[in-house]
């Protein structure tokens, strides 16, 4: 589907946009919202989250361990339709338009159109989550450094906003709406294909545990624990690691010099090595390291594991682990009670015995792990592109770089209800979601 620019354009009177569609509007908010205070008597009213990945959502559709408030009462009051901005993260974008009725953070910003006719729903939430508008919020907020920084509601009600034709708003997000049911099938075939090797390599890991040369044997016995610890120098860079829960591997943390790296003792990382999640082995943070894992750095709190040779194939550890008895195992040694945050207790885990398989066996385990790690890192890359891709058209139709009207008006309408319904939020999911030990969306 080629798209072309519109025939004429005019200044937007935003340095950052540029030029608009000759025929759209552009004003100060404050001309089109207005702000809304309006408090919860009793806090009974359903609990909304906003975030910079998923925008306005309830809350109890989040796993959000932090800010809770004892009561509700006193809340602001949100309705479907209304801008909510999380006054804290706007520097991050984290706002939306509700499509809930329900109550937010007292300390959020809530406005409602002067118009119910001035904003498609859908078309505005798009707009203001755009990388310039993002700008916009740093610039307008005022604190110290941006952990401190506040868009307080006069910054934001002086702000030009893009307002094209109602009608054209909506064409966009038909548009839109039909792109993103595409790139959500696209993300979901591949998952599904992950999905079936991976069941494929804990059956045939179950199946392993049955052998007649399966032996029982202490953990300690066949895997060793690796402590390779570092040589601090303030001056060098070191690349922290984290672990995505539910076995979906590791990630890198931003790249620090050694004097900002905390007070935690760091240990390198090689390929081969099994690192696990010391608070969140119970919910499948565990991954094997590869090669562009090797001399990143893991905190004392990330117990590492290696297979003795000719003992235990590290990768089969893995796998193993992965299985339901290796999961009951990681979460039998797991205790606590902070929210999700259970520590795993490493040295009662290293006396446990597990089945260690025939070598030859453990290496077809091993063989198909790493076939798995190689799908996963092919997906990631795909998706990635496909994150990229889709940021850069949704900010040139929105801002009328690209006319969509002709290809909107062929295009099948999509319920975005149903669309995640039946899709899921593939989309958000892999923005960072479920990172362990993190925070991973600004959220209250």
């Amino acid at each position: 589907m080629k798209l072309a620019p519109y025939p004429e354009y005019k200044d937007a009177g935003v340095n950052w946009i540029g030029h608009i569609p000759a025929h759209w509007d552009e004003r100060r908010a404050k001309y089109s919202f207005k702000e809304i205070d309006e408090r919860s008597q009793t806090g009974e009213e359903e609990m909304l989250s906003v975030s910079h990945i998923t925008g306005v959502t309830p809350r109890s559709q989040k796993n959000v361990t932090m800010f809770k408030a004892e009561s509700n009462i006193g809340q602001k009051f949100c309705q479907p339709g209304d801008l909510v901005i999380n006054t804290m993260w706007a520097w991050m974008a984290a706002l939306g338009v509700s499509r809930h009725a329900g109550i937010v953070s007292p300390a959020y910003g809530v406005y409602r159109p002067k118009d119910s006719e001035s904003y498609d729903h859908h078309y505005l939430d798009h707009l203001l989550r755009v990388e310039g508008y993002r700008t916009e919020y740093i610039c307008r907020s005022t604190g110290v450094r941006s952990s401190r920084l506040r868009l307080y509601p006069d910054k934001f009600l002086s702000m030009r906003v893009i307002c094209p034709p109602i009608e054209e708003q909506k064409a966009i997000s038909r548009f839109l709406r039909y792109q993103e049911f595409l790139f959500r099938k696209f993300i979901l075939n591949r998952r599904h294909l992950g999905a079936s090797l991976a069941e494929r390599r804990e059956a045939v890991t179950l199946e392993a545990l049955q052998l007649d040369g399966t032996q029982n044997l202490r953990l300690d016995v066949v895997a060793k624990k690796m402590e390779r610890q570092i040589n601090r120098r303030d001056d060098e860079i070191y690349t922290p690691v984290g672990l995505y829960n539910r076995g979906r591997g590791m990630f890198h943390k931003e790249p620090t010099k050694g004097s900002e790296l905390g007070d935690s003792t760091f240990f390198w990382i090689k390929e081969g090595d099994l690192v696990l999640s010391g608070q969140f082995a119970w919910e499948g943070a565990i991954a094997l390291a590869n090669q562009e894992d090797t001399d990143c750095v893991a905190s004392h709190r990330y117990p590492i594991l290696r297979g003795k040779p000719s003992v235990a194939e590290s990768a089969y550890l893995l796998s193993f682990f992965r299985t339901g008895i290796g999961h009951l195992l990681l979460d039998h040694h797991s205790r606590g009670s902070a929210g999700r945050n259970r520590p795993l207790n490493a040295r009662t885990l290293m006396k446990e015995k597990i089945p260690i398989p025939p070598l030859n066996v453990q290496q077809e385990i091993a063989d198909i792990v790493y076939l798995e790690q190689k799908l996963t890192r092919t997906v990631a890359s795909q998706i990635a592109a496909l994150h990229e891709y889709r940021t850069r058209l949704v900010a040139d139709v929105v801002t009328g770089k690209l006319d969509v009207r002709e290809a909107a008006a062929a295009l099948p309408e999509i319920d975005p209800l149903a669309d995640e319904d039946a899709l899921g939020d593939t989309l958000d999911a892999d923005a960072g979601a479920d990172l362990d030990g993190e925070l991973t969306e600004a959220q209250a």
